[in-house]
């Protein structure tokens, strides 16, 4: 017996039925691709200006606040501001945030 002589058939339902599904995976995951690749960095010194900090030492004008996650030395540019108000990032220079109260 010759592995040609066999009678073996596969339906066309189930290969169409394969078909769609490998072809709505690859369009799902091609939408997602796009999604992600259009999202903002979040990370870096654009991430955080214009967020808000909380001020966990006072700022004489200088102190430290707490902004995503974090603390930072900060210095204010808007007079002093006392130890839970919260402040807006202006700009980063290096590790120090210039903020103005909020």
């Amino acid at each position: 017996m010759d592995v040609y002589d066999l009678d073996i058939s596969v339906s066309p339902w189930l290969i169409a039925v394969v078909v769609i599904l490998v072809v709505a995976f690859i369009a799902f995951a091609a939408y997602k691709g796009v999604l992600a690749h259009r999202l903002r960095t979040a990370a870096g010194r654009e991430d955080l200006v214009g967020t808000v900090a909380v001020v966990t030492e006072a700022l004489k004008p200088r102190g430290t606040v707490f902004c995503q996650g974090e603390l930072w030395k900060a210095e204010s540019e808007s007079g002093d501001v006392d130890v839970e108000e919260e402040v807006i990032v202006n700009r980063v220079n290096g590790l120090r945030l210039y903020v103005t109260k909020k």
